[in-house]
């Protein structure tokens, strides 16, 4: 599968213009599909206007996404704040995939960001758990942002056969350093694809290093998008890779999904 890390530049607020700019991006290369950073649809710093430019995954963004797919013969990875259709008046921070037949699937971030410079807490509700996107069949495993600091989601999709994590994310320069670290490990400890697309640019006192990057499952360094600029790069993922380096390194066959813990030793203190 051929997929593009699309970094590319949001206008704060402006839905039309970021669509306008996924458009653009679209013409760039020729893959099995796109993806674009957390809430590329408005911008990360919206702040409270999260509320009223939010849409549900029915509303006429995704309608226009969903007819640049189909036009394209691509699926599209995007981020946006999403209208829970459930309990009225939250709101989601979504990964949105868009198939070229007008299928659309979605991922809820599980942690939401609330400290230093971030207060997602205050405009989001948490999702319920992990989401695997079938993209033409290949299973993609989602994450957003701050979830990959917790390996049990990336590990979950693995078990559940996933060929690639994606995670979208709004990363400001201070984070660089954990998440240039954190990528490699989450394809490494899992022997999986991973592919990381980040915001790029400044919104209001934020600014986002870009650097988007994908990692093999052997770890290796794919490709490495440049900083503070607009970059598109293209990846190809081969199943057959895959099962050599699960071979070689079998860390998913191995994973215990429940992990004893030797307690004999609390029980002994507690006997004496």
């Amino acid at each position: 599968m051929r997929i593009a890390l699309a970094q590319v530049r949001c206008a704060l607020g402006d839905k039309e213009e970021n669509l306008k700019r996924m458009q653009k991006a679209l013409k760039k290369v020729d893959v099995d599909l796109y993806v674009f950073a957390e809430t590329y649809l408005t911008g990360y710093m919206c702040r409270d206007l999260f509320y009223p430019l939010a849409e549900r995954t029915d509303g006429k963004s995704v309608k226009k996404v969903a007819k640049m797919a189909k036009e394209k013969g691509c699926s599209i990875i995007f981020g946006m704040p999403v209208e829970d259709e459930e309990i009225l008046g939250v709101l989601r921070n979504s990964a949105v995939c868009v198939s070229p037949d007008g299928e659309v699937q979605r991922y809820d971030k599980l942690f939401l960001a609330n400290f230093g410079p971030f207060e997602e807490e205050l405009y989001f509700g948490p999702g319920k758990g992990p989401v695997m996107f079938d993209v033409n069949g290949t299973k993609v495993g989602t994450v957003i942002c701050f979830d990959i600091f917790f390996p049990e989601i990336a590990k979950s999709y693995a078990l559940n056969g996933a060929e690639t994590v994606v995670c979208i994310s709004a990363s400001p320069a201070t984070s660089r350093p954990f998440f240039e670290a954190l990528v490699p490990a989450r394809a490494i400890e899992n022997t999986i694809y991973t592919v990381y697309v980040n915001q790029v640019g400044t919104q209001l006192n934020q600014v986002y290093f870009g650097g988007s990057m994908a990692v093999g499952p052997r770890g290796e360094t794919l490709v490495k998008n440049k900083y503070y600029e607009e970059d598109i790069t293209v990846i190809e993922t081969d199943p057959v890779q895959l099962e050599i380096a699960r071979r070689f390194r079998p860390t998913v066959a191995d994973t215990l999904t429940r992990v004893p813990i030797d307690t004999s030793a609390i029980e002994n203190n507690r006997k004496n």
